[in-house]
């Protein structure tokens, strides 16, 4: 599957495209034990399954996938997270970002399915890991959803919050017994707490945003509902 980002670097931008064979949702992803195992816990209070691991690595069909500006769900229940996105374009890491979109409903059942079923937009900027490398704890993920017909916060946190791409990728490399994060592979790097608490919106805005270079990745998309049969 040939996906293309505009590679930003040093001032210059030039269009880089990837072959995606492998989708990767890294899960439970911050740094703070503690407050993941609290969270843990109040997710097993609304019955949701306790990961077997942390983090954990969720392996996602590379279709669901995209950069469009509309998705489609089945049912009223999905919500979307910002996170940082990373992938590997002639040798260098790169850094975008993705929503994680994920059906809440079925996330009870079983997360990798509720991540599965639902597809993952991604903007079409990227910037070359190596600009930010230095500064990724300083780097802030945000996001905006609208209710009531007003824009409003969802997300807003450093990266400090999470384990860094570089961690979660050897994690990854550890986990499967890969040899290397080769070109081709692409992987999303965890999410910062819901402003409000979790919930859908037909309307999901995010930002990764660089205070020391002053630029921001952004990316919008819709969300439109398909009827829930049975």
């Amino acid at each position: 599957m040939k996906i293309t980002f505009n590679l930003e670097s040093q001032g210059q931008t030039r269009p880089v495209d990837v072959d995606l064979n492998t989708l990767i949702v890294a899960g439970w992803a911050g740094r703070d034990m503690a407050a993941i195992e609290h969270h843990i816990e109040e997710l097993a209070e609304l019955g949701v399954p306790r990961p077997s691991s942390v983090p954990l690595y969720y392996r996602i069909g590379h279709n669901q996938f995209t950069q469009e500006c509309v998705v489609q769900v089945v049912g009223p229940h999905s919500s979307g997270e910002v996170e940082a996105l990373v992938f590997q374009a002639g040798g260098q890491l790169c850094l975008s970002i993705a929503s994680d979109h994920t059906d809440r409903k079925l996330e009870a059942h079983s997360v990798a399915l509720s991540k599965q079923v639902c597809a993952k937009p991604a903007a079409t900027d990227a910037w070359l890991y190596a600009d930010v490398a230095d500064h990724i704890d300083a780097l802030v993920l945000r996001s905006w959803i609208v209710e009531d017909g007003e824009r409003k916060p969802y997300q807003d946190g450093t990266m400090a919050t999470l384990r860094t791409p570089e961690d979660l990728i050897q994690g990854y490399l550890g986990a499967t017994g890969a040899k290397a994060f080769a070109e081709g592979h692409v992987m999303t790097c965890g999410t910062v707490p819901a402003i409000g608490g979790i919930r859908p919106s037909q309307n999901f805005e995010m930002e990764l945003h660089d205070p020391v270079l002053q630029r921001s990745l952004r990316h919008r998309y819709e969300v439109q509902v398909l009827p829930e049969v049975a």
